[in-house]
């Protein structure tokens, strides 16, 4: 079995492109208080912010790959 403290996720292709809804949406939750220093790194890489957002409990930043499909970077509000 794998390390339990390592994440692993496999992606494939398809020939259709998204139209509506992603298929599979991420969510990142960080412990950290640098949600920003996080997407600005993931910005400087290629994604693209949407918007922010506080709610639930949680505050947290969508943003999308270069090809539209989205996930979010969060944290629990301290």
């Amino acid at each position: 079995m794998g390390d339990p403290t390592r994440n692993e996720f496999m992606f494939i292709q398809v020939p259709e492109g998204k139209e509506v809804k992603n298929r599979v949406h991420l969510d990142f939750d960080f412990d950290s208080d640098d949600i920003a220093g996080e997407v600005a790194r993931v910005t400087a890489l290629g994604a693209t912010h949407i918007h922010d957002k506080a709610e639930y409990g949680l505050t947290w930043t969508t943003l999308a790959d270069p090809e539209g499909n989205e996930f979010c970077i969060g944290s629990p509000h301290h």
